[in-house]
């Protein structure tokens, strides 16, 4: 372990050296496509660590060149620039895509204040300043967010799973919002929403999280509503729901982790809290982003979705970092939560109707357990066959169709 912890940092450093000498070799810039950074780091690394195997090539849409700084460019065009570690302001095309007409309904919102100072994000690997792309504003952060249906009806705020987005409701909200006031918006770190570089004013806690999450409810003014979230972000909402139970007139959790079993960060998630690798690893769009996706489950995405998904990771080095945050955070308090999990919503602390949904697809979290957990604190249990753990990507219109049913049959009671 020793010897490989030296030599992926032997590699780091040779990969800081090829970024200073680009730097010097084009007009003292440093903002270049760091591709080719990466690839040479998987590849000296591939081969120290395994000298009698050979490394397997695959195309890459995008060459390492450089651009003037005030040229645009497109992510799949023949020159591009970076922001230090990733891309800064790339996109797949010219043309409008899914990710632009999911944002054109959105709005963005501030909520939660900048501390820390207004020093410029760097990247922490080689200290390198981060592009516009991936500052954040410097009072108070920005999120993204889609409210759909009137405010005059029941209000239900979808909260997207780790990783994800907001993106991921929209089929969901097509259908709840005829009957109700829908909210999903994108957590700080994911989407459209600010990605503050860990030290600059938000670290990725579950603490943070759930105080940022009381905020932006604040800054929405939305109160007595279904708080419906998925996945390992479950956590940072079920400890926003404890601090301020008030404002939540039921909850709906979406395939969380609530047993022994569940403690553990899948393989896929679990690789970005790597020492060195996984700062790497995340900045990787198809790591980051489309293994994840597919891992938890068994279907793939549809490539238009895929790219929406990718496209956080193309456009900021600052979605990489994120990642990384969250997944070393979420290493060490996921135990802790699954542990509270059951005192925090036993009947004698939680007054509020609790339901949960559960894709039996799902391969990252096992089922079972679940049934003897949602009977321990008087949960409905809704079971979809079909259904992964990304179960509103996988299909929207049965995750909705449970929600309704559950809103109504909890309104009754």
């Amino acid at each position: 372990m020793a010897t490989a912890r030296c030599t992926i940092v032997a590699s780091i450093l040779q990969v800081r050296d090829f970024i200073d000498q680009a730097s010097r070799s084009h007009r003292g810039t440093r903002r270049f496509c760091i591709i080719e950074s990466q690839k040479h780091f998987r590849a000296t690394t591939f081969r120290r660590i395994h000298p009698n195997l050979t490394t397997i090539k695959r195309s890459q849409r995008t060459r390492a060149m450089y651009a003037d700084e005030d040229e645009d460019y497109l992510i799949d065009a023949p020159v591009s620039a970076g922001d230090g570690f990733s891309f800064a302001g790339g996109k797949y095309s010219d043309e409008l895509g899914r990710a632009d007409e999911w944002f054109a309904r959105g709005k963005m919102v501030k909520a939660y204040p900048v501390e820390g100072g207004l020093e410029k994000a760097k990247d922490p690997l080689f200290g390198l300043a981060m592009g516009e792309a991936s500052q954040t504003s410097d009072d108070s952060f920005r999120w993204f967010y889609v409210e759909e249906g009137d405010r005059k009806n029941p209000t239900v705020l979808l909260v997207h799973g780790f990783p994800s987005q907001a993106y991921s409701y929209r089929n969901v909200m097509s259908d709840l919002s005829s009957d109700y006031h829908v909210v999903a918006f994108d957590w700080l770190g994911f989407g459209f929403s600010d990605k503050p570089q860990p030290k600059y004013g938000f670290n990725y806690t579950t603490d943070e999280y759930a105080t940022a999450l009381k905020l932006l409810v604040d800054a929405l003014d939305l109160n007595n509503f279904t708080l419906a979230v998925q996945g390992f972000f479950v956590p940072a909402a079920l400890q926003f729901a404890k601090n301020n139970e008030e404002t939540v007139k039921q909850l709906i959790l979406i395939n969380p982790p609530v047993t022994d079993q569940h403690t553990k960060l899948p393989s896929s998630l679990s690789a970005f809290s790597t020492f060195l690798l996984g700062e790497v690893f995340a900045q990787d769009p198809l790591k980051a982003s489309d293994k994840p996706l597919t891992d938890c489950g068994p279907y793939i995405l549809d490539e238009e979705d895929a790219v929406v998904y990718r496209r956080p990771y193309l456009t900021s080095g600052a979605s990489g970092f994120a990642l990384v945050a969250i997944s070393r955070n979420l290493k060490i308090e996921l135990k802790v939560f699954v542990k509270e999990l059951k005192r925090i919503l036993s009947p004698t602390s939680w007054k509020k109707p609790v339901s949960i949904v559960w894709g039996l697809k799902d391969r990252w979290l096992d089922f079972n357990g679940v049934e003897a957990f949602a009977k321990s604190i008087n949960a409905d249990l809704v079971q979809l066959p079909q259904v992964g753990h990304h179960a509103q990507e996988d299909f929207g219109e049965e995750v909705a169709k449970s929600l309704k049913a559950l809103i109504r049959r909890r309104s009754v009671v």
